[in-house]
């Protein structure tokens, strides 16, 4: 018998979709140049028609530029929080994430190597700097798991964030020593390891979509499997759950996500740490309700992060990953003081 917070209320998704277009349109609306929402439908209604453009100024701001940004800076977001939220209920670990665990550095670790020395990959369309942020980020979570399971079977807490902080303070040496070998790219891999969509295009868009589709749906199909490692692996087991298998497609994905959000926007930290939290107090744990609310979540959080990161010292621009930190610092502290409590 399901109970109430097992059902899927259609409704509630809908609150969600409708907060996150809100938002979409606030972001597209706001920035260096304010563009009034009825401009905005008068330009896309344009370009849709193949028509002239009555205001050529709102034209070249929004179509090529703020658009594309907009969608990739949501799309990034609800890529991160799922992937945090399913690391989050593999690992029964509320502290779990790329950037707290160190996979987010590793997959940086990975794209700076192929920037820095030209790593060409020409049978991938998506280029090599997406392929080694996937592959660096998948082998980062096998050897911060693997140390962790070594120190500590039972993978608490305390020992996985400490393995997850000597291991991102190991890949942020190796990347200072890439970065030593190609000082003509110093700049351009500084202001990308710190995150940023500033520059992204359609095509970055289609990549985070496809990405998300994918291994988003692939974690949604798991959401049973999910929920049964909350309370446990061997009582997932006892269920008829496959926990190897399971555990290896959650991996992987998992990988994927962040590895491709990654090589777009950068490091962009805590996104999967704060939302899933945020989310879980109005839904619930059930990762069938939970997953596609912090999509939504996770979308929201990064737009109104990279707004102000986009508005706060306009005509400069901050770093849309230090703002994230910001929040993310504090939140981090606050969770690991109720883990410890508990």
């Amino acid at each position: 018998m399901r109970t109430r917070t097992e059902k899927f209320h259609l409704w509630e998704y809908l609150v969600f979709f409708a907060v996150t277009a809100a938002v979409f349109c606030l972001c597209v609306c706001v920035g260096s140049v304010n563009i009034p929402l009825g401009e905005i439908g008068a330009v896309l209604k344009n370009a849709f028609l193949g028509q002239a453009q009555t205001n050529a100024l709102a034209s070249s701001i929004l179509i090529p530029v703020r658009i594309p940004r907009v969608l990739c800076v949501a799309l990034t977001g609800a890529a991160l929080s799922v992937a945090g939220t399913a690391m989050q209920g593999l690992l029964k670990n509320p502290l779990a994430d790329g950037s707290t665990l160190g996979v987010s550095s590793g997959a940086a670790l990975g794209a700076v190597i192929a920037i820095a020395f030209g790593v060409v990959f020409p049978q991938i369309p998506f280029g090599a700097t997406t392929v080694m942020a996937i592959l660096f980020a998948f082998l980062s979570l096998m050897i911060i798991l693997g140390l962790a399971y070594k120190l500590d079977y039972s993978l608490s807490t305390n020992t996985i964030i400490l393995i997850g902080v000597i291991y991102s303070m190991f890949v942020s040496s190796a990347m200072n020593i890439v970065i030593t070998f190609a000082t003509d790219k110093i700049q351009s891999i500084t202001f990308w390891t710190m995150g940023s969509l500033q520059g992204t295009g359609y095509t970055d868009a289609a990549l985070l979509g496809v990405t998300l589709l994918l291994c988003g749906g692939l974690i949604f199909f798991h959401a049973r499997e999910l929920n049964a490692f909350a309370v446990g692996e061997d009582n997932a087991r006892h269920i008829g759950v496959n926990v190897r298998r399971t555990k290896l497609v959650i991996l992987i994905t998992v990988s994927i996500l962040i590895g491709v959000c990654v090589s777009i926007g950068g490091t962009i930290g805590f996104v999967g740490l704060v939302t899933p939290h945020m989310v879980r107090m109005l839904v619930g744990p059930n990762h069938k309700r939970l997953l596609p609310a912090a999509m939504f979540g996770g979308a929201v959080f990064l737009m109104l992060a990279d707004l102000i990161a986009r508005t706060l010292l306009n005509p400069r621009e901050l770093s849309i990953g230090v703002v994230t930190s910001l929040v993310g610092a504090v939140v981090f502290v606050f969770i690991f003081s109720q883990s410890r409590k508990r």
